[in-house]
């Protein structure tokens, strides 16, 4: 479930319209979808930037 304002529910329609998905909720996927293919090697550099956070986490003061 996520809130959309009304020029993304508007880009959403567009692709219904357009008949490249049946529903909104198969728009968001749909773009979701792209979105993963044409960044996939930056979102690879942002969860290892988050596993090094992890890693440093993990390694320093235990402030418990």
């Amino acid at each position: 479930m996520t809130r959309l304002r009304q020029p993304e529910r508007l880009v959403l329609d567009t692709l219904v319209d357009a008949g490249v998905a049946r529903s909104r909720s198969d728009a968001l996927a749909w773009a979701v979808r792209l979105v993963g293919q044409h960044a996939d090697s930056w979102l690879g550099e942002l969860r290892e930037a988050m596993s090094k956070v992890d890693d440093l986490r993990s390694k320093g003061p235990d402030l418990a």
